[in-house]
């Protein structure tokens, strides 16, 4: 592990009573844990913008009515199709129309987003979001 480097920001009084405010709110114990994940959070945006061969991992999130002719087979469909990329995938039922679906996907940038893109974009799914975030190789 390498070594812990201190070092100053200035900033205004307001920006910091407010950054304060909203550490706190998240349960954060000092600024360096919230400064350290702001840094990281950028740094895995930066690398999922610039690098679409790296290897790299995501989540999709839709909402759907299981009612919706075929869109059960169509969203199993494109995961078989694409089982080297599916980690895992979590079905919960909303009430007695609605299902989440949570699927954990692993593999280039690129492969990721094309495959998230046919999950949100399948016909019938009323809500989708991918979430993106790094392996966790050759991270800090």
């Amino acid at each position: 592990m390498s070594e812990t480097v201190r070092f100053g920001v200035s900033i205004d009084e307001r920006l910091l009573d407010s950054f304060d405010k909203l550490i706190g709110a998240k349960g954060y114990s000092n600024r360096s844990e919230a400064v350290r994940d702001l840094i990281r959070n950028a740094l895995v945006d930066d690398q999922w913008s610039h690098d679409d061969e790296e290897e790299m991992v995501g989540t999709v999130s839709l909402v759907y009515n299981h009612h919706t002719r075929e869109l059960s087979d169509k969203l199993t469909e494109h995961q078989h199709s694409h089982h080297q990329n599916i980690v895992s995938a979590l079905h919960v039922h909303l009430d007695a129309h609605n299902c989440l679906e949570v699927v954990v996907l692993k593999g280039k940038a690129k492969e990721i987003r094309r495959l998230a893109d046919e999950l949100i974009g399948t016909k019938g799914v009323k809500h989708g979001r991918l979430m993106t975030t790094t392996s966790g190789q050759d991270f800090l």
